[in-house]
């Protein structure tokens, strides 16, 4: 960022400040040196070369060159013949003409062989090609700075997934409405828990004119076929005694089926003006009810949704396997799944590696699922995380805190502490990273005291010196 720094100075004088900046990574220092208090570059003006001499600037110079030329001048007028006094006059006129406005003064500096130069009184600065920087107590007790010896040891080695969070088969719900009606209760609220089988509103149907000619028409059909199985049982009732069994049983049948049928169906008109068109809405799963935008009142048109619920006790984690480490995945010891918003960790016991890959991606990447116990609510669905597979535990390497690493360039380094007061700076060779520690291939030593917290701010006070 841009900072301004306001400070008031007791001495005019050069000073040196150090200014501190609390950022959400640690704090940060930044070193001014030079600062001249009541110093007007336009003002000053030196009256001294180097080599102790005349300064070329000032009125005296000025005065003494104007009578020098003017003597001149003088003296070659009478000595020199009277044909070439026009000559002389003019090239006196042209070279008076000169700009002498746009003169500068410079100042030479001595640079001595240990970088340092001189020039000014009081003003001395320095060249520092070291790989070394001094660091006060105070300002190690203040970044809070800490070491630790690193020795060779085991080393558990990952492979890193990059995936996406997914419901399970029963982590998300949607609530549909069957048919065109209009919500005249509703019994939710957002983030609202509810079981299953909660009613969460209450639809009226809307019937329109064409329904009801259709249900009319129904009616008048059902009614005919009644009538006409009455009459038919009564006439082979009349001639019970002369005609086939079979065809009266056959009438028979065939009344009492058009009786129940017109019952069913006046049972349901009876149930239409007492209400029967209310229908209730449930919820499918037990859940979370996610933002909805309907209200009582509201018209609703067919297989609208309305609600949806989310249950994320358990998620799928659906991540991207490349087929180098397929092997290396399907034999994984250990499992953890890491946000990329935060810290928040789930080790091997509450993920578990489902299937294998089905498919390929474009990519040419395959995709493979995990299920994780989500009962704290960290994982949320769309999520991107980071699955760390533990393949195997290498012994006899050297690892660092992943907090001990900084880069320079592009370059990867660590701080070393060769004394109470004094931190070398040394690149190295970094190999895997299993998200906490990382391995050192070459640039340490067993034995020395590497810097493990705020390594960042001695960095910025060696680039700062």
């Amino acid at each position: 960022g841009v900072y301004e720094i306001t400070s008031k100075f007791t001495k005019e004088r050069t000073f040196a400040l150090t200014a501190k900046i609390e950022g959400a990574n640690g704090p940060d220092i930044l070193m001014l040196k030079g600062v001249l208090v009541g110093h007007d570059e336009s003002e000053h003006e030196h009256e001294e070369t180097e080599a102790g001499g005349i300064a070329l600037y000032g009125w005296q110079f000025w005065g003494l060159l104007f009578v020098g030329i003017l003597l001149g001048v003088l003296l070659t007028f009478f000595v020199m013949r009277s044909r070439n006094r026009t000559l002389f006059v003019l090239l006196i006129v042209v070279f008076s003409q000169l700009p002498t406005a746009n003169w500068r003064t410079i100042q030479a500096q001595h640079v001595h062989t240990d970088g340092s130069t001189h020039g000014d009184e009081g003003t001395k600065s320095t060249v520092n090609f070291s790989n070394e920087v001094e660091v006060p107590k105070e300002t190690q007790f203040l970044f809070d700075v800490l070491t630790e010896k690193i020795e060779k040891g085991n080393f558990k080695a990952t492979t890193q997934l990059y995936g996406t969070v997914i419901p399970s088969s029963a982590g998300m719900a949607v609530v549909q409405t069957p048919q065109i009606g209009r919500i005249v209760s509703l019994n939710a609220r957002v983030g609202q828990r509810v079981s299953k089988g909660q009613t969460l509103a209450v639809l009226e149907q809307n019937i329109d004119a064409t329904t009801q000619v259709n249900l009319q028409a129904e009616r008048n059909s059902l009614e005919a076929e009644l009538t006409v199985a009455q009459k038919d049982y009564d006439r082979l009732k009349k001639i019970e005694d002369i005609a086939a069994k079979r065809e009266v049983s056959e009438a028979e049948a065939r009344l009492t089926k058009a009786q129940e049928n017109l019952k069913i169906f006046n049972n349901i008109a009876k149930k239409g003006k007492n209400n029967s068109r209310l229908i209730a809405l449930t919820a499918p799963i037990s859940g979370i009810i996610s933002p909805f935008s309907v209200a009582i009142g509201s018209t609703v048109s067919t297989s609208e949704t309305l609600f949806t619920i989310t249950n994320l006790a358990k998620v799928y984690l659906e991540a991207q396997v490349f087929e180098q480490d397929v092997e290396q995945v399907q034999a994984g010891t250990s499992f953890e799944v890491e946000c990329q918003r935060g810290t928040q960790k789930h080790l091997n016991k509450g993920i578990k590696l489902l299937s294998t890959a089905q498919m390929v991606n474009a990519n040419q990447s395959q995709k493979v699922l995990f299920e994780v116990d989500n009962l704290d609510g960290v994982f949320k669905i769309g999520e991107y995380v980071t699955v760390r597979v533990g393949i195997k535990q290498n012994t006899q390497v050297l690892a660092l805190p992943n907090a001990a690493l900084n880069q320079i360039n592009g370059k990867p380094c660590v701080f070393i502490k060769e004394a109470p007061e004094r931190f070398r700076i040394e690149y190295v060779a970094v190999g895997q990273n299993n998200g906490e520690f990382t391995t050192i291939l070459d640039g340490l030593q067993s034995g020395e005291k590497v810097v493990v917290t705020s390594a960042y701010q001695l960095k910025m006070i060696f680039l700062n010196q």
